[in-house]
């Protein structure tokens, strides 16, 4: 059975910038795609994995 992102939804970070992601539920987790390029699908990552990844954002582990 193939499992489908839903409630896809665009950072509020984004409004005017054309370099934007969107983020939508998969089970405990998230997906993740380009808002300028839907068809070219989207990746996956666990709760867990997510989870990790926005604390490493929230503290600028990227900067």
């Amino acid at each position: 059975m193939t499992v489908h992102p839903r409630g896809w939804r665009k950072s509020s970070r984004s409004n005017q910038h054309s370099h934007c992601v969107e983020i939508g539920r998969v089970g405990d987790g998230a997906a993740v795609r380009d808002t300028k390029d839907r068809a070219a699908g989207y990746f996956t990552a666990t709760g867990t994995q997510w989870a990790a990844f926005i604390d490493a954002v929230k503290n600028e582990r990227f900067e």
